[in-house]
């Protein structure tokens, strides 16, 4: 059971938190356990966790702030192992070099700022820039499924609901614009076989005017001929 002066101490950090947020870090305590606190750190730009939401807790014990946190993260990262205690100075891996003047906030930045470095340590694992990176986009969805991060971390549910629908407009819009560029190709080739068929037809029919001519000719000529032959009997009488 925590002691006094540790509630005291992590609420007045709560309100102060609450009061005075820390960029790219957002940490509350359990409704249930003030000794449990649940984190996301949201990955720098400029790094391979650019775009990240990584969900972690924790653990204080409850002689703190006089003894040092617990820490672990949730969400698969490609810096640390999930579910396993991480070795920091500001962590109860180090008891020896923590400060009581340490707070929730000055842990988790710690934590951000470590994260960035490639130093090996208790809990690290060894990934590439590209296997950061695919972890990094598919983080929110993963925190997402989580039922203590959907009720901790509502805000980063609406985040996520709000990209879902986002990729789904862009995706439709994408159709959209495909079904109309087929539509304009076809109507051009529709087009493009009426033109031909137009000219095809005008051929033909350039081609009967000219066969016109020839046919009343050749008719005058035999009526012609049939009249001398007719007309030879009368001239030898």
């Amino acid at each position: 059971m925590a002691e006094k002066a540790c509630i005291k101490r992590l609420q007045k950090e709560y309100r102060a938190l609450c009061k005075e947020p820390v960029s790219h870090i957002v940490a509350r305590p359990s409704p249930s356990d003030i000794l449990e606190w649940h984190y996301v750190l949201e990955g720098s730009e400029g790094t391979p966790f650019s775009g990240g939401y990584y969900y972690g807790k924790i653990k204080f014990p409850p002689e703190y702030p006089y003894k040092p946190p617990g820490i672990s993260m949730t969400t698969p990262n490609g810096r640390f192992m999930t579910q396993k205690k991480i070795c920091l100075s500001m962590s109860d891996f180090h008891p020896e070099s923590w400060n009581p003047m340490w707070s929730v906030s000055s842990i988790l930045t710690g934590l951000l700022s470590f994260m960035m470095d490639t130093s090996p340590t208790t809990g690290s694992v060894n990934t590439t820039t590209v296997e950061k990176q695919r972890l990094a986009k598919s983080s929110l969805a993963f925190n997402c499924k989580n039922a203590t991060f959907r009720k901790m971390f509502p805000e980063y549910v609406e985040k996520y609901n709000q990209q879902q629908l986002s990729e789904q407009v862009a995706t439709e819009q994408r159709e959209t614009r495909h079904d109309k560029s087929s539509r304009s190709v076809s109507e051009k080739n529709s087009d493009s076989t009426g033109e031909d068929m137009k000219k095809v037809e005008g051929l033909k029919d350039v081609r009967r005017n000219k066969k016109q001519p020839f046919p009343t000719w050749v008719m005058l000529l035999l009526f012609s001929i049939f009249g001398v032959v007719m007309a030879l009997p009368l001239l030898q009488l």
